[in-house]
C-alpha cells in the first residue's frame, strides 16, 4: 500500500498547521482512498517519526514525502533524507521516496504569480 507524507517545518503557532490540513482534505476530495498524513520536523505535531509509525503501522509499505516548502533549503537538502532514511532503517521493507519541494512546480509557480499579480 502506498502513502504520502505533507512534510512541514513546523511552527510553535497553531495556524500553520490549517493550509497542511486543507491540502489532505482537498487530496481526500479527489481520490477519497488515498492514504495521507502530516509531518513536520520540529515544533508542531505530528513529527515526521510519528507519521512514519503511523502509516508502518496502517499497513504503508511505500511512502512519497512531499515537502511543502518553497525550494530546497537545508531543511529538505540535508535534514529530510537523513529523517527519511533512518526511518527505512526502522522499518525494513519501507520505501521512502522524496519528491521536489511544491514551490518548484510550475503549476504551483503560475499559482502564485496569479495571486500575487492579482493582489
Amino acid at each position: 500500500m502506498k502513502g504520502i507524507i505533507l512534510f512541514g517545518h513546523g511552527s510553535r503557532t497553531s495556524e500553520y498547521i490549517t493550509p497542511f490540513e486543507r491540502i489532505r482534505d482537498a487530496m481526500a476530495a479527489q481520490q477519497p482512498d488515498a492514504v495521507v498524513e502530516l509531518g513536520f520536523l520540529e515544533l508542531s505535531r505530528p513529527g515526521f517519526d510519528e507519521s512514519i509509525e503511523c502509516l508502518a503501522k496502517r499497513g504503508v509499505t511505500e511512502i512519497s514525502v512531499v515537502p511543502i516548502f518553497i525550494g530546497p533549503g537545508r531543511h529538505v537538502l540535508k535534514d529530510l533524507p537523513q529523517l527519511a532514511a533512518n526511518a527505512m532503517d526502522r522499518f525494513p521493507g519501507l520505501e521512502i521516496s522524496l519528491a521536489a519541494p511544491v514551490g518548484e512546480a510550475q503549476e504551483v509557480i503560475d499559482a502564485m504569480a496569479k495571486f500575487a499579480l492579482s493582489t
